[in-house]
């Protein structure tokens, strides 16, 4: 393995970053991005053309060993007997299947059935409830379904020629996303697909987690692949006892784990890292895009509103802004909106605006955290990654509010970078994966602010519904 090189592709839900390492050190040798088309249901060939764009960024994948594909998870692909999107690609955060969702959990007697069969209780960002949709909404799309696979899945089989339904593969870290596979038993759950689509199409054989998926016509080996936050767990190296807060486009709350959980609530959803450990997380759909709001609203830009809410004082007096602003997965309310409360003479001023902003998305990542405690899930430090860990405001003020030591990693593409650790790995063949993620550049501490976290909770659900 030494002087070989390898890739590791995020595909993330706005765009695609790839980025090429040292095998054997890990060593950062060259990156490339391009953007994702906006919208919750996409033609996965844009993510296919952007990960051509990506990858030539990057000087090209020529003189590259392995490659590797990290992928935004629950997304649904449904594939026809010629391996063609019968539909757009129904992303994520594409909340029209929440009812679908409940009718779901409902069938099966309630969040306790789901929860002992897959680790979760399906929302409507699961590709099972995604296939339930389908089959009701768009009956003829869904007659012509003969496969169904994740978005890493599908970018990973196009690498490698994309001729043949039966040679789609996943991971564990991926496929626990899907609502129709077990972290617990390692198997697929037919009955459960069956139930939402009303028969069982052909899904991705499981690899294990240093397994390869193929190889590219230029003889490229593919490893196995892994969900986005499976494959930033990868490359932050996690470790028991740690948690990451992930700040995108979505927020995320994970921990490594040892044993399976399940979460008859639904808060926690039970998923599988990509080592052969479990990766319990929390997801709410509001995060990174609530500082952007926040912003908008005050003329300013990232920096501006980290400056603003450092000059107001804990608690922003009693200001409290509820960040559903694209409904919420976690707690589930698909169509509530945002809310602000406290609002009086004091309070309405640029700096409580902005720092009730900031708590406000960091309470509802508290609460995630929580979660995952009351799981049975040790939490001694968190790991802030993602775009909104750039704010100063979200450094500072995040040890108080999550009440636990804050390490901030380097500035980094976490999930490509696992995406080409695992590439090493199956390079490598060795029985652990290689090199290990470089030290918190940062450490925040400060005491817990209670009373901000009890100000949020006896609002948080004072929210209207969209009409």
């Amino acid at each position: 393995m030494a002087g070989a090189l390898v890739a590791g592709v995020d595909s993330s839900t706005q765009s695609c970053k790839v980025v090429i390492r040292d095998a054997a050190s890990g060593e950062l040798v060259r990156s490339g991005a391009a953007a994702h088309p906006p919208g919750t249901e996409v033609d996965p060939l844009a993510w296919w053309s952007a990960l051509e764009q990506a990858a030539a960024a990057a000087g090209g994948l020529d003189d590259v060993a392995a490659i590797g594909v990290a992928a935004q998870q629950h997304g649904c692909i449904c594939l026809d007997e010629r391996g063609d999107a019968v539909r757009p690609a129904l992303l994520w955060n594409d909340t029209r299947s929440a009812a679908a969702a409940a009718e779901l959990v409902a069938e099966l007697g309630g969040g306790r059935a789901w929860a002992e069969a897959t680790g979760s209780v399906p929302v409507a960002s699961f590709t099972v409830t995604k296939l339930r949709w389908i089959a009701e909404h768009e009956p003829e799309h869904a007659a012509r379904t003969q496969a169904v696979c994740l978005p890493h899945d599908w970018l990973s089989w196009k690498l490698a020629g994309g001729a043949n339904l039966d040679e789609l593969a996943t991971d564990r870290g991926d496929a626990s996303g899907t609502g129709y596979w077990s972290p617990a038993t390692g198997e697929y759950h037919m009955d459960l697909l069956e139930r939402a689509f009303g028969r069982t199409p052909m899904v991705p054989r499981l690899l294990g987690p240093s397994q390869p998926a193929g190889e590219t016509a230029a003889g490229t080996v593919i490893a196995p692949g892994t969900g986005d936050n499976a494959g930033a767990a990868l490359g932050l190296s996690l470790r028991e006892g740690d948690a990451v807060v992930s700040i995108g486009t979505s927020g995320t709350v994970f921990a490594a784990a040892a044993q399976p959980t399940a979460d008859a609530s639904g808060t926690v959803a039970g998923f599988a890292d990509a080592t052969g450990r479990f990766l319990p997380l929390v997801c709410t759909l509001n995060a990174a895009r609530v500082l952007d709001a926040a912003a908008r609203m005050l003329s300013v830009d990232g920096a501006g509103l980290a400056r603003l809410a450092l000059g107001a004082p804990e608690g922003a007096d009693g200001l409290v802004v509820v960040p559903y602003l694209e409904g919420e997965r976690t707690p589930n309310r698909p169509d509530a909106t945002g809310a602000v409360h406290g609002l009086t003479l004091q309070t309405s001023s640029p700096a409580h605006l902005a720092r009730a902003a900031v708590e406000g998305l960091l309470c509802g990542l508290a609460d995630g955290l929580d979660a995952l405690v009351g799981q049975g899930v040790p939490v001694d430090r968190v790991l802030l990654i993602g775009g909104g860990a750039r704010s100063e405001a979200v450094r500072r003020l995040a040890p108080a509010i999550l009440g636990r030591p804050v390490a901030v990693p380097p500035l980094g593409e976490y999930v490509a970078d696992g995406a080409a650790r695992q590439a090493a790995w199956v390079l490598g063949g060795a029985g652990e994966p290689p090199w290990q993620a470089p030290p918190p550049a940062e450490i925040h501490e400060a005491p817990l602010a209670t009373a901000v976290r009890e100000r949020y909770a006896e609002v948080r659900e004072l929210v209207a519904e969209r009409r």
